[in-house]
């Protein structure tokens, strides 16, 4: 069984993935839209390379490290809906994120052995 600090350390890990694939997408879209000039793509992609490398620390099978990360995406998602876009959540994005985060928890902290 995992202890609290080793779960403290992956939802960080998790959430900062999150945030680095929500940054590297976000950018572009900002160019695309014409709302930032096209300098912003550097900084994408160097968040999707940062993206990427996080993904590779995790010790778990990468089919179960992405499964499980999909949970902590949504939740931060939700959050950069409130953050950045300035849309205040719903009670139903705050039920779905926590469905999707107690499916994070199934998969990350099932039995080993």
């Amino acid at each position: 069984m995992a202890t609290t600090g080793q779960l403290a350390v992956t939802a960080g890990l998790f959430a900062a993935t999150a945030v680095a694939e929500i940054v590297g997408c976000y950018l572009p879209a900002l160019w695309l839209q014409q709302r930032a000039p096209a300098w912003v793509l550097l900084p994408a992609a160097a968040s999707l390379v940062l993206f990427v490398w996080l993904l590779t620390l995790h010790p778990q099978a990468s089919g179960r490290v992405y499964a499980a990360y999909g949970g902590m995406y949504v939740g931060v998602a939700i959050l950069w809906l409130w953050a950045v876009d300035g849309v205040r959540p719903t009670a139903w994005d705050w039920v779905g994120a926590a469905v999707a985060l107690a499916g994070m928890a199934l998969i990350a902290l099932q039995p080993r052995g």
